[in-house]
């Protein structure tokens, strides 16, 4: 099972990264995380007929709008996209005239879920988060593997149960590791290694840099040193990126 990082900026797009987008493509199934614009090298990856299924964490702009790009696929399996209970209605605003070019040719298929445990069919289970705007995490299990995703959040109850024991945790990092305090819902690396630590995860991955203060790569590498020294099994993630699982 491989997990490849389409988009690893926060907020806008920059020459370090594209906006969020994560792609598993695992043995029966793709699965992918938000819809930022990294979303566009999509079909790049994604090249058997298995089916797709991508999740949505919320709906600030970084994280969805690749629904821009969706008319640019061709693929022969539809995709069915997940959101939280009642986002549909965000959806359906967004990839519409005048906001969107017209609706993909690609079949798309619009699912809320309930928080907690679902069966789609492979496990699935999603958790609010701590975020100023409602953001959901979510546990997916494949090929025996559970690989959990933040989405954009600071640290919470429900982080915990985001967290515990996953084999692959791809949690935020916002913020460097000197900012202030802040009641946005956002983390630093230390926070997220700690959470990785405290939970029993097996392997954190950095996510989500925040491109007014993750400016150079070297930003990144400081930032996973900086979560290495609490818990050393962490990899500050670069668009392109391929971890296999």
């Amino acid at each position: 099972m491989k997990i490849i990082f389409l988009g690893t900026n926060g907020w806008y797009t920059t020459p370090t990264g594209n906006t969020p987008c994560v792609l598993i493509d695992s043995k029966d199934h793709y699965v992918v995380f938000d819809a930022g614009n990294g979303i566009y090298k999509l079909d790049k990856y994604i090249v058997e007929d298995k089916p797709i299924s991508l999740f949505i964490s919320h709906f600030h702009i970084d994280h969805i709008s690749g629904f821009h790009s969706l008319g640019k696929f061709k693929f022969s399996q539809k995709i069915d996209i997940y959101m939280a209970q009642g986002r549909k209605k965000d959806f359906d605003t967004l990839v519409n005239p005048p906001f969107t070019s017209p609706k993909p040719s690609t079949q798309i298929t619009i699912n809320e879920l309930s928080e907690g445990k679902h069966q789609i069919p492979f496990p699935v289970e999603i958790i609010e988060q701590f975020h100023t705007y409602r953001d959901h995490g979510y546990r997916v299990t494949l090929e025996e593997k559970t690989i959990a995703y933040s989405g954009d959040c600071g640290i919470s109850e429900g982080s915990m149960i985001l967290a515990k024991n996953a084999d692959l945790l791809i949690h935020e990092c916002s913020y460097k590791a000197d900012h202030p305090p802040s009641n946005w819902g956002h983390v630093g690396p230390i926070e997220a290694a700690k959470l990785a630590k405290v939970a029993g995860v097996k392997k954190l991955i950095l996510n989500h840099f925040d491109a007014s203060l993750y400016t150079t790569m070297e930003d990144r590498k400081e930032a996973e040193k900086q979560a290495q020294a609490i818990f050393p099994n962490t990899i500050a993630a670069t668009d392109d990126l391929i971890i296999t699982l």
